[in-house]
């Protein structure tokens, strides 16, 4: 493993096994074969659950982190993932991603920006968006008709939990406003909400 993966990852995992213990949860409510994490950096967590996951992202310090084939590899099986499984780097903006439509059972989209639009159409029907607040995509995933929340992933003392108890309660807003596309692409900010989970779990219908 070169010096610099070493380094990335380490960062990356400041705080030892949360995306792990996030992935697991969240297999575990709803498991996936296929896996797209566009806007991924270098969080290889997902492989550690996750026998076959296409990451993306346009920073070039993911690229180099993710060309070294052979350390990115030990990461993943000293975490106890499949050593002969399959990982998959596009390098450049996600809106533009060359991938095969409804080839995907689970898109993250994760601190990364508006990605359930572009990338929706990854997804087949029936597969799920993980999506956080951060920059508004929650909400943006919301007002898809392709999409309708399934469930939230709760976090508490490091555990992770995915429930789909109660989800009226859930994504509305701490202040009455009227949220669309373009307030929220102009913004590129989350909504404060009256319960935040830490992400949501989103099924595409359409």
């Amino acid at each position: 493993m070169k010096d610099k993966t070493k380094t990335l990852w380490e960062k990356q995992d400041q705080h030892k096994g949360d995306r792990w213990r996030l992935f697991q949860a969240v297999n575990a409510a709803l498991p996936a074969r296929h896996v797209l994490y566009a806007g991924s950096y270098v969080d290889v967590a997902p492989s550690f659950v996750y026998d076959d996951v296409t990451y993306a992202d346009m920073d070039k310090r993911a690229a180099a982190f993710f060309a070294d084939n052979e350390g990115v590899r030990q990461i993943i099986c000293d975490h106890g993932g499949n050593v002969g499984g399959r990982f998959v780097f596009a390098h450049g903006d996600y809106r533009s991603l060359d991938l095969e439509p409804e080839s995907f059972d689970l898109l993250i989209s994760l601190y990364a920006g508006f990605i359930s639009e572009p990338c929706g159409h990854f997804l087949r029907i029936g597969g799920h968006l993980l999506v956080n607040s951060s920059h508004g995509d929650a909400a943006l995933a919301a007002l898809d008709p392709r999409f309708k929340l399934k469930a939230v992933v709760t976090s508490a003392n490091g555990r992770y939990r995915v429930t789909d108890q109660n989800l009226d309660g859930y994504m509305v807003p701490k202040k009455e406003q009227t949220i669309t596309r373009e307030s929220l692409m102009k913004s590129a900010r989350g909504i404060a909400y009256t319960k935040s989970p830490f992400a949501y779990m989103f099924e595409r219908v359409l």
